[in-house]
């Protein structure tokens, strides 16, 4: 089957980019409540990040049914190494 570029493969037009817009935008505000923290955020954001990296390729694998490669795998344990290793640095107390 062949689609038009800005067809989708159920003969209607394919969807605005408002939902990417809302996407971006609650992205970057979600980025800026973090700076409001009075402590780390970055770290905090950091560590986020790798924990969704993680889930999103559980997700592929379990709700998608796609096959993870071993750079999938690679990849989503360098982030949680890196996640772990900002977790339990020592605090300066």
């Amino acid at each position: 089957m062949v689609v038009a570029a800005n067809d989708s493969p159920f003969g209607r037009r394919a969807p605005s980019a408002m939902p990417w817009l809302c996407a971006w935008v609650s992205l970057a505000l979600f980025a800026w409540l973090l700076t409001l923290h009075p402590t780390a955020a970055g770290r905090t954001y950091a560590a986020y990040a790798g924990i969704y990296l993680g889930v999103a390729l559980l997700w592929l694998r379990i709700v998608d049914g796609v096959a993870l490669t071993r750079w999938d795998i690679a990849g989503a344990l360098v982030a949680l190494v890196g996640v772990t290793i900002i977790v339990i640095q020592p605090t300066a107390d």
